[in-house]
């Protein structure tokens, strides 16, 4: 391996952007990135840059799904529902974080991928869901963490609905390629915003709370 092309690059990018958390540290040291992204940009997958996914959806920047991951505080024992599986690397990192990880995804030949990818790794406490992520996973509720990996103005109801009481909820919020990455905490009347985690560029949030596909 040479330079830019370890974990240890990615772990390096995610200190820098604040991430503290060693638990999560040890997560992306041991969650070869590069059996996440497409076979053309495996030379890539150790630099803290987005890769292409198909259908025009790209994977997120690790030290930014590190922001991420972190700002849901998780210890192990949690239920994450996670919206946007891609290829599974956060989902596979979350795995590795929590008790049990649903992953909803809207495209069949991504949720094929990820459950190979996952499934190649070993990872056997997540699921990847075929369906409408704005709608949640009402079966496996409730859930103690929701993360949200594309964006729209507002948190979509069946999420908050769905989160427990006292769990947390990170979701991108914007118009889809200039947000506010925002941690919320669910209350009995509702959502409290917590903190705002970082500015970011996502790809939009589709679906039957979210934006409309046509």
């Amino acid at each position: 391996m040479g330079h830019g092309s370890s974990p240890e690059d990615l772990i390096r990018a995610a200190r820098a952007a604040g991430v503290t958390d060693e638990r999560l540290l040890q997560a992306v040291r041991v969650t070869p990135r590069a059996e996440f992204v497409p076979a053309e940009h495996v030379a890539s997958a150790y630099r803290d840059t987005p890769v292409p996914l198909p259908h025009d959806q790209v994977t997120t920047q690790p030290s930014l799904v590190a922001m991420m991951v972190s700002a849901l505080g998780l210890t192990g024992g949690e239920i994450v529902l996670e919206v946007g599986t891609g290829y599974g690397w956060q989902t596979a990192l979350l795995a590795r974080l929590a008790a049990y990880v649903v992953s909803v995804e809207r495209w069949p030949d991504l949720v094929e991928e990820a459950r190979r990818r996952l499934a190649g790794q070993g990872i056997e406490n997540a699921a990847v869901v075929l369906g409408d992520g704005t709608l949640g996973v009402p079966a496996r509720a409730p859930y103690d963490a929701v993360i949200v990996c594309a964006a729209f103005p507002e948190v979509p109801e069946p999420l908050v609905a769905q989160l427990r009481t006292g769990g947390r909820l990170v979701q991108p919020i914007g118009p889809g390629g200039r947000e506010r990455v925002e941690l919320y905490e669910r209350r009995a009347h509702g959502l409290a915003h917590r903190a705002t985690v970082t500015p970011a560029h996502f790809v939009r949030l589709y679906g039957a709370h979210g934006y409309d596909q046509r």
